[in-house]
């Protein structure tokens, strides 16, 4: 299937990879020509500009953007929009606020243009271990584009069967689903990202407990000086904690146990905030979330060895690189 892609950075890049590895037709477009060249040494379609991408696709088109949520998206998506036509589609993958998807399927309806949502999950590791994509807007226009999400979705990765789900059927189960209308894959990814923070949080809350059991503070007879790397090691194997992020645990504490190189700034991405506004709109109480919203907050303040697991972990599953507590 051919598809055209917007955005070249690290998942956009990898997307594209996986899709051509699949047999797809990608013509690609970034603003860094080099990242076009890159791509197109690979087995992708390069294209110069906006009006090369659309005129390499055959009707009825489908663009994916994977440019950065907020104005850059809002941008593309009105530069491209008169470029295309009834019948085409547009697929946002970034992290954009789901009442945003909202407007513009509102907006490009009259026009005939299909507006879908899909919140991306993989990070870094989605080129080999797949993506897990929540989609959101017209049913029909995803259905044509299944092809495509099932290329990027990890498909059957080994993962047992959830017991009782023997007769379901669908899609979930191979990491992609139909979750509504426009908005929709991208309200379910916003949670599943303030979910993130919280699990994050609980971990590196509690090897920051485990690192600090040495202290002086504590009697003499109760300083325990823990190997926080072969923690992380055993709860990987049988442990009701054990999940993916605390497998990028293990490998961070692995490669440095005092995580010398990271000094605990953590950012927020923008999910985690509106997974709070949303519990407030429908009166949900979400004490988990909303601490550990909060204590990414207090992370450009002061910086515990706790701060410091998040970041490794963030550095871990997506690239996130530190900024200063100003940036």
């Amino acid at each position: 299937m051919q598809l055209g892609m917007i955005g070249l950075g690290r998942m956009g890049a990898n997307m594209t990879r996986r899709l051509t590895r699949d047999g797809h037709a990608v013509t690609v477009f970034d603003l860094s020509a080099e990242r076009v060249r890159e791509l197109a040494a690979e087995g992708a379609n390069g294209a110069a500009s906006l009006d090369d991408l659309v005129h390499a696709l055959k009707p009825p088109r489908a663009v994916w953007l994977m440019v950065p949520a907020g104005e850059p998206t809002e941008q593309m998506v009105n530069e491209l929009t008169p470029r295309l036509q009834a019948g085409d589609t547009i697929i946002d993958g970034g992290n954009t606020h789901y009442k945003d998807d909202v407007r513009r399927a509102r907006t490009l309806e009259p026009r005939g243009i299909q507006y879908v949502d899909v919140g991306t999950s993989g990070g870094l590791w989605g080129l080999d271990r797949g993506y897990s994509l929540m989609i959101g807007g017209p049913r029909a226009s995803i259905d044509r584009l299944d092809p495509i999400f099932a290329a990027l979705a990890p498909g059957n990765d080994g993962t047992p069967p959830t017991p009782g789900r023997e007769h379901r059927g669908g899609t979930a189960a191979r990491g992609y689903l139909f979750c509504g209308p426009a908005g929709a894959g991208h309200f379910v990814k916003m949670v599943h990202n303030g979910i993130e923070y919280g699990l994050m949080q609980a971990y590196a809350e509690g090897f920051d407990i485990l690192r600090t059991a040495a202290n002086g503070s504590r009697p003499e007879a109760e300083r325990y000086r823990f190997d926080l790397a072969d923690i992380a090691e055993v709860w990987r194997h049988g442990s009701v904690v054990g999940s993916w992020l605390l497998d990028l645990t293990a490998m961070a504490l692995a490669e440095d146990p005092e995580l010398a190189a990271f000094s605990g700034v953590v950012q927020d991405s923008g999910e985690g905030r509106w997974t709070i506004e949303a519990a407030i709109e429908q009166a949900v109480p979400v004490d988990v979330l909303a601490a550990s919203l909060f204590a990414r907050f207090r992370s450009r303040q002061d910086h515990t060895f706790g701060e410091k697991v998040l970041s490794a972990m963030r550095h871990k599953f997506g690239g996130h690189v530190e900024r200063p507590s100003g940036g």
